[in-house]
């Protein structure tokens, strides 16, 4: 039976990748996700060598996912499916992991899925609009990706256009990273008061982003960064102290 964790204790968390049905444009949004149901333990990728050798070589050394090679030993057939199925049971009943997240839009590991839940472990899906309802069903929730479009680039400039050389190091100017606002509206959709505690939101960008920090973008701490955002509102609450915040239109 799966290991039946304490509420006062993290999930620990295995991301299993599909690569053979999905875009490696995809893994970054599905760690953003799973950050809020725990420590992500389990990193793996699966496919074949074409896939994992081409598309997905970046993504998954520069996330610090495992690669895991599947050979075809005949057309047709694809081993990395059942490769992805055994090691997610496997991880279950050592009790490496309680919660699950396949990032795939194939219909073919929905019945993994209901196993998984069966053995008391939860189950999460991030897939394309084109993930069929049965898979979407048989997950305990299903986080549907959009392909974000595409950014227009900034044209070089060289030496020759006039460029002069760097100067002294100058303040890192304040910035306004989109995660924090996602974060924000990610973490306070699941709340039923509509609103996520400063705590809560700091350990959450630190799991969906291990190297982020407010002086990354030249703010002293997260209270203050928050406060540039107008988005977001700061909820006071006894006491007189900041512990919470909202979007705007929440």
């Amino acid at each position: 039976m799966a290991n039946t964790s304490q509420p006062d204790q993290e999930s620990r968390v295995a991301v299993l990748v599909d690569c053979d049905n999905t875009t490696p444009e995809i893994l970054e949004y599905a760690l953003r996700v799973v950050a809020q149901f725990g420590r992500v333990v389990l990193r793996r990728g699966y496919g074949n060598h074409s896939t994992l050798a081409n598309k997905w070589q970046e993504a998954l050394v520069r996330l610090a996912f495992t690669p895991c090679l599947q050979y075809q030993y005949a057309a047709g057939k694809n081993t990395s499916d059942i490769a992805l199925a055994l090691d997610a049971m496997e991880a279950l009943f050592d009790q490496r992991a309680d919660t699950f997240c396949l990032v795939t839009s194939d219909s073919d590991f929905a019945y993994l899925c209901r196993k998984l839940r069966e053995r008391g472990a939860t189950v999460h899906i991030v897939g394309e609009a084109k993930s069929p309802d049965a898979l979407r069903n048989a997950s305990d929730q299903f986080f549907e990706w959009v392909k974000p479009e595409p950014v227009a680039e900034q044209p070089k400039t060289s030496a020759k256009d006039g460029a002069t050389k760097p100067g002294p190091a100058q303040p890192v100017p304040k910035q306004q990273p989109p995660l924090v606002v996602e974060a924000v509206t990610l973490l306070a959709a699941e709340a039923s008061e509509g609103k996520v505690s400063l705590g809560g939101l700091g350990s959450y960008l630190k799991r969906a982003d291990p190297s982020f920090s407010p002086k990354k973008y030249g703010h002293s701490g997260l209270l203050e960064m928050l406060r540039t955002y107008r988005d977001l509102v700061l909820v006071q609450e006894g006491g007189g102290h900041w512990v919470s915040v909202r979007t705007e239109t929440a």
